[in-house]
């Protein structure tokens, strides 16, 4: 194994590293963004329509149970040996995850807050879009985690059909060409990736949830109730805690 030669691409993958990692990215990221897309309007049906959700998660389970090899031999005579045939599959595979966690997530609003934002005058797609989703935050970024990771590791498979599988396409040519430094430099950048998107969704729901409790915060909260029994004991009023996610979520909907 030359060492040296680990950012060495052969030519015709036709892309510096950086444009492998680009179009990785790309192919990784798009398919989980049109699936939050589709699944956002799909889970708020499902919630609506109750009946609707096991016909819609058997559906999505069952594509998800199919081969990608299988999805891209049935799509290659529409859409060619071509980034779409790999975003399509993806895309699919990514709806069995976000969609019931937007539809679990959404359900969990209490009732008190939906009838509260209803007598403020919200009407059904206000109160989704500015009451349930921001509170359903935290289980959404849970599933995109999920989804985002799972769809970065399946770009590889792309490499079967015309050097589609980006950073993928290099395990394909450590076999080729007999360098097996080409497959770490792809498992090891794969799984980089992988690493930084968790954490920059983790980010993100910290910058959109600031009602969300911390660790340390948790760590306070523990030590304000043990406070509050004391002061129960001793015959002191408690000092109001944190305020509830909902009824914070839906004072910065009014506002």
């Amino acid at each position: 194994m030359n060492w040296d030669r680990v950012f060495d691409i052969p030519s015709d993958l036709q892309h510096s590293w950086t444009g492998l990692v680009g179009l990785h990215l790309r192919e990784a990221l798009l398919p989980v963004l049109a699936g939050l897309v589709i699944s956002l309007p799909l889970a708020q049906l499902c919630v609506r329509f109750r009946w609707l959700y096991p016909p819609v998660l058997w559906v999505t389970t069952v594509l998800y149970a199919v081969p990608s090899l299988a999805f891209f031999v049935l799509l290659i005579d529409y859409t060619g040996q071509t980034e779409l045939t790999v975003m399509i599959p993806l895309t699919v595979y990514s709806l069995v995850v976000l969609v019931p966690a937007i539809v679990d997530a959404v359900r969990s609003v209490p009732r008190e807050t939906l009838a509260a934002a209803t007598a403020l005058g919200f009407g059904p797609v206000r109160r989704y879009v500015q009451v349930q989703l921001p509170i359903a935050v935290p289980a959404i970024i849970a599933g995109l985690r999920v989804a985002t990771v799972s769809s970065i590791s399946l770009v590889s498979i792309g490499a079967l059909i015309g050097n589609q599988g980006a950073l993928g396409n290099l395990i394909n040519d450590a076999n080729i060409y007999n360098r097996p430094e080409l497959a770490v430099n792809a498992v090891v950048s794969m799984a980089l990736l992988a690493i930084l998107a968790d954490g920059l969704l983790v980010l993100v729901r910290l910058l959109l949830t600031p009602w969300m409790p911390r660790r340390a915060g948790r760590t306070r909260n523990a030590g304000r109730k043990r406070n509050s029994g004391r002061a129960q004991n001793a015959g002191e009023t408690p000092k109001a805690g944190r305020p509830d996610p909902a009824a914070a979520a839906l004072e910065d909907a009014v506002r």
